[in-house]
């Protein structure tokens, strides 16, 4: 039996429902998917993620009654990609619409970018019944979606993923931010949109690289949570890449379980720091790099940074640390740690972090295949050597 130290918790999701969480052998996948994010905590902020092949191309259809005034917010790949086109539909279809654009990558996901697209907003005309389409991967909805909460003290939201990382994980469950130069994610709200639509599709243009780095996620919510998950990636990693009607199968459960603990806890107070599993080292790498290193690879790193830690302090058997290495190395995820160039950067992202307390640094380590340790803090130490490894 272990352990654990004091403060330190050890969470493993038991969901309920055979059915709901079900692995089928068959591949034909339903053509369309609604999962429910229910909020009970407040009336009316309840919402549902419809994940069906091609519907981005019905979404004038189903936004109509959503909003008076429609503002698209995308990147200059998804306007050529998508962005264009969805305009001239959506006006088509008799709705007043604007589009607003930002140069792609995860350096404009800054405070400076964002008051440009809260101007752009205010300038078009935005009321309190418009809507803020955020089209895109994750940099776009989280910058679209902190715009759609603070201007006029909140907007609708509907966020339209169109990578994998965001249609797994950062287009449900309602964290929207900015980066700031001390580290990632550190301005930011919990704003929930009222709806998300999923268009498995949508990854036929992705590049291989941005697919693996969506990959990431998939693989931090099934160690997170699911160990029948983790086994189902395991049997068919190599057959996950696009176009594989295995993907939408991996959409919809990671979607199912991220659901699950949002309506359980929100705001981060208790399991939903499950899923900052690898993302304290990932973090402080991507802030290190000068946000070089892809949001999805810099967590696969530190999902195998995380799980030498928790293997170093008695929270993960050496069996399931070679697992999780096998696994990210069938997927063509990086796990090694890298060589670092700005070490203070590095660890100033750190001490930055918002898991961090008066105390120290807690981390969510991985205590197990579907089980996670939350809040273990862990001796500068071992971080330390962890850095010098990569030298």
């Amino acid at each position: 039996m272990t352990f654990f130290p004091s403060g330190v918790i050890l969470h493993c999701l038991r969901p309920t429902g055979a059915k709901a969480f079900s692995f089928t052998q068959n591949l034909l996948m339903p053509p369309s998917r609604d999962i429910h994010a229910h909020l009970p905590q407040s009336a009316g902020r309840s919402y549902a993620v419809h994940i069906e092949q091609g519907c981005l191309g019905r979404l004038p259809r189903l936004l109509q009654a959503r909003g008076e005034r429609i503002f698209i917010v995308t990147d200059s790949r998804v306007r050529r990609l998508y962005g264009s086109r969805l305009l001239r539909e959506i006006a088509h279809a008799g709705l007043p619409a604007l589009m607003i654009d930002f140069p792609e990558g995860e350096k404009s996901k800054n405070a400076g970018v964002l008051g440009l697209v809260q101007t752009a907003l205010l300038e078009g005309g935005v009321r309190r019944d418009s809507l803020v389409i955020a089209l895109g991967g994750g940099v776009v909805g989280d910058l679209a979606g902190f715009a759609a909460a603070t201007v006029l003290r909140g907007v609708g939201l509907v966020q339209v993923p169109t990578t994998l990382l965001a249609q797994v994980d950062s287009s449900v469950g309602g964290k929207v931010g900015v980066d700031h130069p001390a580290g990632k994610n550190l301005l930011g709200a919990f704003y929930q949109p009222s709806a998300v639509y999923i268009d498995p599709s949508a990854l036929d243009t992705l590049p291989d690289r941005e697919f693996r780095n969506g990959l990431a996620e998939v693989v931090k919510i099934a160690l997170a949570l699911d160990p029948r998950f983790f086994r189902w990636i395991e049997r068919h990693g190599k057959e996950l890449r696009g176009g594989s009607p295995l993907v939408q199968h991996a959409i919809e459960h990671s979607v199912q379980l991220k659901a699950l603990v949002v309506e359980k806890d929100e705001r981060d107070g208790s399991v939903r720091q499950s899923l900052n599993l690898g993302h304290t080292i990932g973090h402080a790498l991507e802030t290190a790099s000068g946000y070089a290193l892809r949001h999805g690879f810099a967590v696969a790193i530190g999902i195998a940074a995380e799980a030498a830690l928790a293997r170093r302090m008695g929270y993960l058997s050496g069996r399931d640390l070679g697992r999780i290495l096998a696994l990210l190395r069938v997927l063509r995820l990086p796990w090694r740690f890298p060589r670092l160039r700005r070490r203070a950067t590095f660890f100033g992202a750190l001490g930055a972090d918002k898991k961090s307390t008066a105390s120290g640094l807690r981390f969510t380590l991985p205590a197990g295949i579907g089980c996670c340790a939350l809040g273990a803090e862990v001796p500068h130490a071992l971080i330390e050597e962890l850095a010098g490894a990569g030298r």
